[in-house]
């Protein structure tokens, strides 16, 4: 009976994804989401939200590893108050019934040893989809002034607000919007 039951974890555990990953942890002073949508056709509006958390974890010589990234929608700043109120209100960001953008990775995508990019599940306003995301400037090793060991890039996409339920003032507010996130993580 201890065989069999010793036969069956073992069998179960190698049913599990298992690589060799560091563990990174995105620190949130230095990864601060920008997005920018034109307004009315005469300008690019832009904002920022300024709390995040996340987490990745990266097997660079296996080219794999999961990122795992959130966004606190009431830390929302248009660089005005009433701009701030207004994107966050219902029709829009609106944070009070959704306080949370996430995404979540399926597969980092490489270029050699470096992360070029990586595909997953974009979370808005309560709706998933499968988005693409671009990693530029992706680099390991430690940071000059604090010696801890860090990984980094520059994170893009862009979206259609309208395929996560986000329509108001579409056409006069553009429906695309290009989303720019710094990333600094350190090793855990």
């Amino acid at each position: 009976m201890k065989k069999h039951f010793a036969a069956c974890v073992l069998a179960g555990l190698s049913a599990i994804p298992v690589f060799a990953a560091d563990t990174y942890t995105m620190d949130p002073e230095y990864t601060v989401p920008v997005f920018e949508v034109e307004h009315l056709g005469f300008s690019t509006q832009r904002g920022r939200f300024d709390k995040t958390e996340g987490k990745v974890m990266l097997d660079i010589p296996a080219k794999k590893g999961i990122v795992e990234f959130t966004v606190f929608t009431n830390s929302l700043d248009m660089g005005s108050r009433a701009w701030t109120i207004h994107v966050s209100s219902p029709g829009l960001f609106n944070v009070e019934e959704y306080p949370t953008i996430t995404f979540k990775s399926d597969k980092l995508l490489f270029d050699g040893n470096k992360v070029v990019g990586a595909e997953g599940q974009f979370t808005l306003l309560g709706v998933t989809k499968p988005i693409k995301i671009v990693v530029n400037r992706f680099s390991c090793g430690n940071n000059p002034i604090n010696k801890k060991a860090m990984c980094a890039g520059d994170i893009s996409a862009t979206i259609k607000r309208s395929d996560f339920g986000m329509v108001k003032y579409i056409p006069t507010v553009s429906d695309e919007i290009k989303i720019n996130v710094p990333v600094e993580a350190y090793k855990d």
